[in-house]
């Protein structure tokens, strides 16, 4: 299988199974698209007449360049086979009962009130609360115990807002380092904060512990304030734009991230990007909304031609600002051309509810953040492990071969088949698609793709 598609100038095409890329010229992107169905001589025949007036296209070039076509099938380059979809079930075996990952939810509590919180303004519709060093301990053991001979190990404090148990953060941290000689672990830190109460306590700890932050900023000012408000309904973002501008500068190169949403109310979420870049920060990242169909703030058929628009338009930004030494990061434009995610990962998607779960203030495990607070995914306790093996399974056997809808997908093997919380919420299912999620995906895929091309081979041009 394969997928064609021209962009930022380049004709591209992708051997799905392979993980192939190919930058071919016209003549070549032609030929490809006619190659299956059609014998030689047709396409042969096809492609001398489109270019009989080409001053710069023989016939002889026309052969040659289905030969070299016909060189890459049979290098397993060009029109592969797929052969995963039975190593789907036997990869995630192998791995089954090992943890690589808690999110950590140090506090079910927030000291703003977004309107277009999944969490229900931290509360994850449930009672605030904030986790116990004790809880939190217990759950670093219980990852320390289930996760095999594997030695990292990723703990993201994550809320509400986790500042307001800063405490209980640097405890649980202090805990963790002290047992990693003798466990032989390595963890590995990641802080989400909306910013309000960074201080230069905050700063110090996290750029000395915390591999990676996300911080949250919604872009432009209006946009931000629009949502990201305190409880007197004052938005937040005079406030929390310095902290950020000065946390970023004092990482000096460490990962971190400027985690925005866009909604129906700035589906031109580019210039929202524009603003973070004139800010001084170049790591950024803009998620769609995960809001209900009949929210204000989800995103409409009417707004997804506009969001494609972006994400092309965010492309040749990336590719202009690239040629002026002017580079930035793009979370969703991440790709690796020549090694990517292995072929576990691409096939057996996040590994939520099995390697990847969440733990509520109380200890309780859930597969994300996402299904935190709906009782029937609740998978146990941190104390006596996960007990609801019928949801453990169910999230075990969601890869990409569940979903039928996936198998004939090009960008099956970039998704993994998808967020298994956006499914469900989308059509009761986590084995489900959420359709309009997809098409997004697709082209953000055929975006970074076309960006790492430029970036590969933009020297040449």
């Amino acid at each position: 299988m394969i997928h064609q598609y021209k962009l930022l100038g380049y004709n591209i095409v992708l051997d799905i199974c392979s993980g192939s890329i190919h930058v071919v010229d016209d003549v070549a992107y032609d030929i490809i698209s006619l190659f299956e169905g059609n014998d030689k001589e047709t396409v042969l025949s096809r492609i001398r007449e489109k270019y009989k007036n080409s001053s710069s296209v023989s016939e002889s070039d026309v052969e040659e360049c289905y030969n070299q076509i016909e060189e890459l099938r049979a290098d397993g380059k060009l029109f592969t086979k797929d052969e995963f979809e039975p190593m789907a079930g036997e990869l995630k075996a192998r791995t089954s009962g090992v943890v690589k990952a808690l999110c950590l939810h140090i506090a079910h509590t927030c000291n703003l009130n977004c309107s277009y919180c999944f969490a229900s303004q931290g509360k994850y519709h449930g009672e605030r609360a904030l986790m116990s060093f004790d809880v939190g301990k217990r759950a670093l053991d219980f990852l320390v115990e289930n996760s095999g001979t594997r030695r990292n190990l990723e703990v993201d404090f994550f809320g509400g807002e986790p500042l307001m148990n800063f405490d209980v953060v640097k405890q649980l941290v202090q805990y963790a380092r002290s047992i990693e000689k003798e466990k032989g672990k390595n963890f590995r830190f990641t802080l989400t904060t909306n910013g309000v109460l960074v201080d230069d306590d905050v700063i110090d700890f996290a750029n000395r512990e915390m591999s990676n932050v996300v911080l949250s900023l919604d872009g432009r000012k209006e946009v931000h304030d629009r949502y990201r408000v305190d409880y007197a309904g004052n938005g937040s973002w005079e406030k929390i734009v310095p902290k950020f501008q000065k946390f970023v500068e004092a990482r000096n190169g460490k990962n971190y991230y400027m985690r925005g949403t866009f909604t129906h109310a700035n589906p031109d979420f580019l210039e929202d990007i524009k603003t973070m870049l004139d800010l001084g920060f170049s790591e950024l990242s803009m998620e769609p909304v995960v809001a209900a169909a009949d929210d204000p703030a989800a995103l409409t058929e009417e707004d997804k031609d506009i969001v494609m628009k972006q994400y092309e338009e965010l492309a040749k930004l990336m590719v202009e600002r690239d040629k002026n030494g002017k580079p930035f990061t793009f979370y969703h434009y991440m790709i690796d051309l020549k090694g990517g995610p292995c072929i576990y990962k691409r096939i057996s998607g996040c590994g939520s509810g099995t390697e990847y779960m969440a733990v509520t203030p109380w200890g309780d495990l859930y597969p994300c953040h996402q299904f935190v607070g709906d009782e029937k995914f609740r998978l146990g306790d941190i104390w006596k492990g996960v007990q609801n093996t019928g949801v453990q399974n169910e999230f075990a056997s969601c890869n990409v071969y569940a979903r039928e809808e996936c198998r004939s997908c090009w960008a099956r093997l970039y998704c993994s088949g998808g967020c298994a919380a956006n499914a469900y919420h989308s059509t009761g299912s986590v084995s489900g698609v959420y359709k309009y999620g997809c098409e997004l995906f697709k082209k953000r895929m055929e975006c970074a793709i076309a960006v790492a091309v430029s970036r590969e081979f933009g020297d040449e041009e």
